[in-house]
């Protein structure tokens, strides 16, 4: 069943559509996000200001010099060191499309350590756009059974993992870290 969802998702993600699906956190939506229509796509969906920056997603630190200029050593273990999932904001970010990184070229990155996303990264070979999926200014849904009906209804695909899952998730801590290794929390 999980093979059978990855290929679905994939499907999805390479023709550029958007999906909603688990994370390592709250339910997300997501899309290639070195696709800007895919994107746009996904920001209408969300009903979200084009100005909000949003949270890619790899399943390695070793893919992160191909969408960061400079990366300060202490994000590394930052990353590999932390017992909850972490973002991590980093500055001069590349190859991604240009309405995921905020205006001052930054944008958050989180390695998940979930089975179905890291899987689904692996195959994809690309970063994933992921974003709560709630229509902006909402909370966010903690479980799949609060998810909106309107959201459900304009994704792309429904990722059929996980739904029945009652176990309640969080968002990640989010933490803005600059060139020179200093850190402040956005969101703890």
């Amino acid at each position: 069943m999980l093979r059978d969802e990855i290929n679905k998702a994939l499907e999805i993600l390479k023709s550029g559509g958007v999906i909603l699906y688990p994370t390592d956190t709250i339910w997300g939506l997501g899309c290639d996000a070195t696709n800007a229509e895919a994107v746009d796509k996904l920001l209408k969906i969300k009903n979200r200001p084009a100005d909000k920056s949003l949270i890619i997603l790899l399943d390695t630190d070793s893919k992160l010099q191909s969408y960061f200029n400079e990366i300060p050593e202490i994000a590394y273990d930052l990353m590999e060191y932390a017992e909850n999932p972490l973002t991590i904001i980093l500055s001069g970010a590349k190859n991604l499309a240009t309405n995921v990184m905020n205006t001052d070229g930054s944008v958050g990155v989180r390695i998940v350590k979930h089975d179905f996303c890291t899987q689904l990264l692996q195959r994809f070979r690309k970063p994933i756009v992921s974003t709560s999926a709630n229509l902006s200014g909402q909370s966010s849904p903690k479980l799949f059974d609060d998810l909106s009906e309107e959201v459900k209804e304009n994704v792309d695909y429904v990722v059929d993992f996980e739904q029945e899952s009652r176990t309640v998730k969080t968002p990640s801590t989010i933490m803005k870290l600059s060139p020179g290794g200093q850190f402040e929390f956005i969101r703890k």
